[in-house]
């Protein structure tokens, strides 16, 4: 006996829903933080920022002293993942070329004939880790503004894809030691997070020194591939943003310009420029991301509270005043979040 009716779909074929991926994602997210754990003592909440910044396809900067780890993070991070993985120690004389690649003049070997060819430069990978980028000048810097934007890399007039997905993972002293250049301010814009990165607790710091003065060694396992970043990336955007939320977003970061008439009168006297709306895009995406690790799949304000200071410090400039009374970008943004209304109800800014 025939039947037009077709056959249930057995688990085995049936296509896995959002919400299975979202949490293959906080399963990933698990290993990678218990491969990083083999080798990195503490810093849970770095770690948490580094992948949040990752599935939200951003790149991210961390920030601290000498010593902390911040490469060997970024490293182990790279080791974790099935990712392409180049590193770039950014000096005082480092050049353009050096990050994209450059022309080369070679000899066909059969007709003798003299030609250019394109030597790709390490940018051309997935994971590519910025060491001390701010040490050096801006118009080095400004080589990977492209990249990080667009995704592409501009030589002698041709275009060249990068390949999926890729992302710029930095490093940087704090700008009050010697021999340091300011990121200029749309290189900074282009990071989804800066990270501070503190020094560790007590203990922390005795399991350090037992590690690396010891015949302590970490085999770090690959625990997810590019393939699978990617999708992960597709699901988070359909995460959805409550009006609410939004509206909290909006305000957030329309507080930070003194400029406009949305500000609290404090920010005029504090801020000198405040964020764009690429601020208020990666708080959106990383609240995604968050939601999703905290088990939930929609965005509430407690998600970007959570993640207002890594996205918002490095996009806010600072007067003078609040300089010369030690107020720092943190104090000011924390002092915005007490301003902003936290409604439940539609509104329109």
């Amino acid at each position: 006996m025939t039947t037009t009716e077709s056959a249930p779909q057995t688990p085995a074929t049936r296509e896995p829903d959002d919400k299975q991926i979202a949490a293959e994602l906080v399963a990933a997210y698990r290993s990678i933080a218990a491969e990083m754990g083999k080798f990195i003592v503490g810093q849970d909440e770095v770690i948490e920022q580094l992948f949040i910044a990752v599935l939200a396809g951003g790149h991210c900067l961390l920030e601290g002293v000498p010593g902390l780890a911040k490469t060997a993070m970024i490293r182990t991070l790279a080791q974790s993942m099935h990712l392409g993985f180049r590193r770039i120690q950014f000096t005082p004389d480092l050049m353009p070329s050096d990050i994209t690649g450059t022309d080369i003049i070679q000899e066909d070997p059969v007709t003798g004939r003299r030609q250019f060819i394109f030597q790709r430069g390490p940018i051309f990978t997935q994971m590519l880790l910025a060491d001390e980028i701010n040490r050096t000048p801006p118009k080095t810097q400004a080589a990977l503004l492209e990249a990080m934007q667009e995704r592409n890399v501009t030589v002698g007039g041709h275009t060249m894809p990068l390949d999926a997905p890729f992302f710029v993972l930095a490093t940087q002293n704090p700008i009050e030691q010697e021999g340091t250049y300011p990121l200029p301010e749309a290189q900074r814009d282009r990071f989804i997070f800066l990270v501070r990165v503190n020094y560790p607790s007590r203990e922390e710091e005795r399991q350090i020194i037992a590690r690396t003065t010891g015949a302590f060694g970490a085999d770090i396992q690959a625990v997810i591939s590019g393939e699978q970043i990617i999708e992960l990336q597709k699901v988070v955007r359909k995460v959805p943003v409550p009006d609410h939320v939004m509206d909290f977003v909006l305000d957030l970061v329309r507080y930070t310009r003194p400029k406009t008439g949305d500000a609290p009168s404090f920010v005029k006297d504090l801020i000198e420029w405040g964020a764009g709306p690429r601020a208020c895009q990666n708080l959106v995406l990383a609240g995604k991301v968050r939601a999703v690790l905290q088990g939930r799949f929609h965005v509430t304000v407690d998600d970007i509270e959570a993640l207002a200071h890594p996205v918002l410090r490095h996009r806010i400039v600072a007067t003078f005043n609040a300089e010369a009374e030690g107020i720092t970008t943190d104090d000011i943004i924390t002092k915005i979040l007490k301003a902003v209304p936290r409604s439940e109800a539609k509104r329109v800014l």
